[in-house]
């Protein structure tokens, strides 16, 4: 993924959650502070253009502490001990491939394995998709956090799961 990416980044965002939305800005951040967290799922089209399908952001950050909607990171916390996938958006006519699941296997594989856990924000009743990779619903969360969930919408789930291939 790069800044070039965005405008896209944009319109897939707005298709597939409109009221769920990050600003351009929050992807330029993302992709500026941890860029090995921000994937796209992409081919060439036949002028040899790159369309994009989807998109991936995700990074490091303090335990249970993940980002409000929308809102800037500044930095990575130094002292970062939590993987959180952000945000994920296929958009509908290639749902349903394995698209995502490669993604998410490649981030929590090669990226998040670092941590002792990833943690991420389900939304739309994703549960049972999020579950299939082994994360679970964590009920006991601060006031803090209760308020960021409350942002993304009813419904909306923090989950958790353990990274076995982090000590």
């Amino acid at each position: 993924m790069t800044v070039d990416d965005i405008p896209e980044l944009l319109r897939i965002g707005d298709a597939v959650h409109p009221s769920l939305p990050d600003s351009d800005y929050v992807f330029t951040e993302r992709i500026q502070l941890f860029p090995e967290g921000c994937l796209i799922l992409s081919d060439r089209d036949n002028n040899n253009n790159n369309k994009i399908y989807g998109y991936a952001i995700s990074h490091p950050i303090r335990h249970g502490q993940p980002p409000a909607l929308d809102s800037l990171l500044h930095k990575i916390p130094e002292d970062a001990d939590q993987y959180y996938i952000h945000d994920v958006a296929i958009l509908p006519e290639l749902r349903g491939r394995g698209h995502a699941t490669g993604g998410i296997r490649m981030l929590l594989e090669e990226v998040a394995s670092r941590f002792p856990t990833t943690c991420l924000v389900s939304v739309y009743g994703t549960g049972p998709f999020w579950r299939r990779f082994g994360f679970e619903a964590v009920e006991a969360v601060d006031e803090a956090l209760k308020e960021k969930l409350r942002n993304y919408g009813g419904g909306a789930v923090y989950m958790s799961r353990k990274n076995s291939a982090a000590s």
